[in-house]
Order: C-alpha cells, then structure tokens, then sequence
C-alpha cells in the first residue's frame, strides 16, 4: 500500500532518515537534517552517480568547486539580472506565494504559467478569483519579482565589504574551470566534467518536504563537444538519465521526459526527467542542450579566451554544452517514495517495508543475537568481522520478530541470526528482506552470499 508524503515525513523522522533541521529550536522553515540512515543512502547514490558518469565514463573528469566565488561569474550566467520567482501576497492572510504555482496548480495542470507574461498570470489570477491556498480567498498583490540569490559580504569594513553570493547552482565552477581541466588533463574534445556539491537558492514558498529547499545538492555534469555533434549528445544523456534512475530500482512506469514548452533564448533543447511523488509528478533531472552559451559569456565578462583548439584540424572555437542536472536531494527523496509501503500478510497483520535496493540500503545486513545473554558474544564477534566489508547493524533488544520488522522498517536487505545451533557448527540463519525467507548457511560463505545479494 503506498504512502502519503505525510507519512514518509514521519517515518523518515521516526527512523532515522531525515529530522527537521534545528528542531530543538523550533526548526527552520524547509531545512532538513540528514540521520544515520540517511546519511548512508545519500552517501550510496552519490556513489553510484560518480561511478556512472564520471569514473566509468571515458573522458570524464571529476572536481569540487568552491561554494562562494566572484561574484562577475553570477553576472556572466545571468543569476544576478534575472534570477527570480513571480511572488504575490494574499492581502487577507499576508501569505506569500508563487503565482505560477497557484495558476499550476489550480488548473490541474491544464495551464502552462510557463507561457504566461507577469500581466497575464494576473490577469488569470483575478479572472479565475483562484483562491488563497491558506484562508479560501482570492485577493491577492499585483505580482512582482523576488531574487533567489543569497548574498552575503566580505570584508573586514564596511566601507571595504564587497557582495558576494552563495552559489545558486554548481554548473557555472565546471564552466570557469573548463580550460583549466582540458590543459591539465590533456582532454580532447569531447569530454565531461562532473561535480556534487551544496547550492542555495533563497526560496520563500519551499515545499514537499525535501524537494524545494533553501540549502540543497546538486549532481552536475557538463559534456562538452564539437557542435554537430550536440544533438547526438543530447539524446545519449536523456537515456543516460533515466537508466540512472532505474538503477536505483524505480519502476519505468514511475518515470516519464516532459519537454520544455518555453525554451530560454540561447537554449537549443531542453526536458525533465520526471518522478511520480504522492503528490504528482515533478523534476528530479534537467537535460539542456546550452549550445555555447556558457563559456561564450564567461569569455565576454572575463576577457579570458575559453576556446579549445583542435589539435587535429587546429581549429579554434567554443565548444557546446550539455548538461545533465541532478537534484541529490529529490533522488533520495524519489527513492524513499519509490521504497516505503505497508504490506498485508497472510496471517493479517501488517508490516511496513523500505523495498531499497540492497545497493542503496543504508545498512545491507543485521547481526541479531537469538539470546542476549548466551549468544552475544559470538553475535558482536560477526558483527565485528562483517563490518570490515559491510556496513552492518547490530540489534539484541526485543524479540526476534520484533528486530525483523525493524530492518524491514529502514529496509535492510538481510538479518543473520546468531541461535545455539551457532555455537555447536558455525551456522547461522539468514532472512530475506523481501520474502522473509530464511536459509542456512555456514559462516565461512556469508560474506561471499552477502557481497552476491548486495552487488547483484
């Protein structure tokens, strides 16, 4: 039985995956701590995007840019000029909205805002009286651009402070440091360069949980390559993209591309990887065919040549971009979605399931003494030698059943049972997850089993 996002929320909270950020303080709107078990899953998909697209991809490069930089790169990409979200006000309830998401979602979808100017949202706002989200009524402010960019300052004076931003996205450090890879690499046209790493984006109406947030993470990868050839390019990492996701163990029929119906003036291509989340479906990987754009503006505001120089035709010129955007966070969240469920069993009773594949889980086997006082001895002496190759997770309180449906609340893939049989001829019982089926096995073979359930 699939989950509502107010359930995910609280069992997220409840096993560890994700609390509220400062919540002993009364929290802070929209930001969201990580836990033990989150961590992991974080840390796990983050592993695989890199391997994917940077360490088995030929040509491919990794780097981590600093968060803040001058503030002539956000200039050059646009952010500072036009980066920003059409607000109104409910003049009744004083609360603060997107006007192309009231329009979106009054209409079901059925109204693109997308295509829409400033006047005509309003215009559509008043026509349609499209009600205050909060307090059911329609009386809102003309609407007007709010900037995402946090700024900050730096300086030890204040008549020395200079602005800066926090970065609202990581592309543009793979941009400004594109010939410095390309040189030291001695990459040729085409290649990739790859980066995770934290944005900010000062949002006022964040939202469904940890999709729109202030503070948030990025997977990004640039390709960069001859133009002719982008289109090509283009189409490769769509696929890429949703193979990406089906590694994760979502179903294809959870999926689905939405082309751009607005393209920005110097794109060339642009559409969504889209996940369905218990309230609809939405972006979890842009793919943008950005022509030469970046690098062209970056040579502009800069003054530094950003041309590559074929070493075949000695042809100079900017190479094309495509870019292949992942939001970390609505991964994992995705992912928790795809997961969390309540399964019916056949004496009736329920038990809630994390249905993670064994790759991502945040911890692949339990180590579960049969008998505290016997057995865990001989129980933490395997847990100890099975952390050495996997991260394990060691539980002797509460019945045996109650520690199963533990593991398969945070949806760990195995639970090996230390019982009295172990001490009399080195065997243990090994549970499966999804069937709850138990074999035994020596201990000598466990990790050879675990390590063929966890990579396979």
């Amino acid at each position: 039985m699939a989950k509502t996002m107010e359930e995910i929320v609280a069992h997220c909270k409840n096993t560890g995956f994700i609390f509220p950020g400062s919540e002993i303080y009364g929290g802070l709107a929209n930001s969201w701590d990580y836990g033990p078990l989150g961590v992991e899953l974080k840390n796990n998909i983050k592993k695989l995007w890199w391997e994917k697209f940077v360490q088995k991809r030929e040509n491919s490069f990794g780097i981590d840019c600093a968060i803040l930089m001058n503030p002539r790169v956000w200039e050059a990409s646009g952010h500072v000029a036009s980066f920003s979200d059409p607000l109104v006000d409910c003049k009744e309830c004083k609360a603060r909205f997107r006007a192309d998401n009231l329009i979106s979602d009054f209409s079901k979808g059925e109204v693109n805002p997308d295509l829409m100017t400033r006047e005509e949202m309003s215009k559509y706002l008043s026509d349609n009286h499209v009600p205050c989200p909060v307090c059911k009524k329609s009386n809102f402010t003309p609407i007007r651009e709010f900037n995402l960019l946090f700024q900050t300052h730096r300086g030890v004076t204040k008549e020395s402070q200079q602005d800066i931003y926090l970065r609202p996205e990581t592309a543009q450090g793979e941009y400004v440091n594109f010939l410095n890879v390309q040189r030291t690499m001695r990459a040729k046209v085409p290649f990739g360069i790859g980066q995770i790493g934290k944005a900010f984006r000062n949002e006022i109406t964040p939202g469904n949980f940890t999709f729109r947030q202030i503070e948030f993470e990025q997977m990004e990868y640039q390709w960069f390559c001859h133009e002719g050839e982008d289109e090509k390019y283009y189409e490769e990492f769509k696929k890429a993209s949703k193979d990406f996701f089906l590694s994760l163990g979502i179903g294809e029929d959870k999926l689905r591309f939405h082309d751009h119906d607005k393209l920005a003036f110097y794109a060339k291509a642009a559409c969504d990887l889209q996940f369905l989340f218990p309230f609809g479906w939405d972006e979890v990987n842009g793919i943008h065919n950005r022509t030469n754009y970046d690098l062209s503006r970056h040579q502009e505001f800069s003054g530094k040549a950003m041309q590559y120089l074929d070493p075949i035709t000695n042809e100079k010129f900017i190479p094309f971009v495509i870019e292949n955007s992942y939001g970390l966070d609505r991964a994992i969240l995705a992912v928790i979605c795809n997961s969390y469920e309540t399964e019916k069993l056949e004496d009736g009773e329920e038990r809630e399931i994390m249905r993670i594949i064994p790759k991502l889980a945040p911890f692949k086997v339990a180590v579960l003494p049969l008998m505290k006082k016997d057995l865990s001895e001989k129980a933490k002496e395997l847990f100890s030698k099975l952390s050495q190759s996997f991260r394990t997770i060691y539980d002797d309180t509460g019945s045996i059943g109650k520690r199963y449906r533990r593991q398969d609340q945070i949806g760990t893939p195995l639970c090996v049972t230390v019982d009295y049989e172990t001490l009399e001829n080195q065997t243990v019982t090994v549970r499966d997850r999804d069937t709850m089926a138990q074999i035994r096995l020596p201990i000598s073979e466990l990790e050879g089993y675990i390590s063929k359930i966890v990579n396979g």
